[in-house]
């Protein structure tokens, strides 16, 4: 399998973080709820996974493994 570059790792889970956040201070308009859908779709994509929660396990472990290997 393809891994993605930490670098895009990196960038896809702080954007996801990033939409939440907003997401939890204001009402989930149409366009960031399709942002979120985006990053999320992405997350799984890059990852190889189908669920939120497991992308961004698999990311995060990637991030670790790349950054103390």
């Amino acid at each position: 399998m393809l891994l993605a570059h930490p670098a895009v790792l990196r960038e896809l889970v702080a954007r996801y973080e990033s939409l939440c956040a907003v997401a939890q201070e204001r009402a989930l308009a149409p366009d960031l709820k399709r942002r979120l859908d985006d990053v999320t779709y992405t997350l799984c994509v890059t990852t190889g996974t189908r669920q939120l929660e497991h992308a961004l396990a698999a990311a995060k472990a990637r991030l670790a493994a790349t950054t103390t290997g």
